[in-house]
Formats: structure tokens, sequence, C-alpha cells
């Protein structure tokens, strides 16, 4: 499974609904980003994603973006493969 990088922070309400989200479809740990607790990691958010808001989420190298976009992927199929999808798939299985 691809790993899961989410920008958040501690109090976020959309972080905590993409977090359950994302848990429902089978991902067992999210690395959170706490922007809130290091100004350093907000401006990083900010240059990778273009974006000021939480959560801003990755699956593998992907930019999925926020909750709305996270949650419309789910809603179009594209959630679960790319979850699924090697992290490495060069090697195959």
């Amino acid at each position: 499974m691809n790993k899961v990088v989410m920008y958040s922070t501690q109090v976020c309400p959309y972080c905590q609904m993409a977090e359950r989200l994302l848990k429902q479809r089978g991902v067992e740990h999210v690395e959170k980003i706490l922007i809130d607790k290091d100004p350093a990691q907000r401006a990083d958010m900010m240059s990778r994603t273009g974006r000021r808001t939480v959560p801003q989420i990755y699956i593998g190298e992907t930019h999925v973006g926020g909750y709305d976009d996270l949650s419309a992927l789910d809603r179009s199929g594209g959630l679960l493969p790319l979850l699924a999808a090697s992290q490495d798939g060069a090697h195959g299985n």
C-alpha cells in the first residue's frame, strides 16, 4: 500500500474526516505533519502544494489535495487503486 502523508493541524475537523475516510479504505497509518507546531512545515506545504489550507494529502508521490478532493476521488473510484499502487512499480510483485 502506498504511504499516506497529510499536512494537518491539531484541531482541524476536515483533517479528522480525511483520516477517518482513509482508515475506512484500509490505511493503517497516516503520517501527519502538524503545521501548527512547526511554521517551517507550513512553508514547505505551501511550496509543495501551492495551497494554504489543511489537510493537504499525498498518497505516494501523488498530491491528492484536501478533504473535498479526497472524497471526490473516493466517490469516482480512484482512491482505492491509488492506495493499492505499488510504491516501486518497477520491481513488480
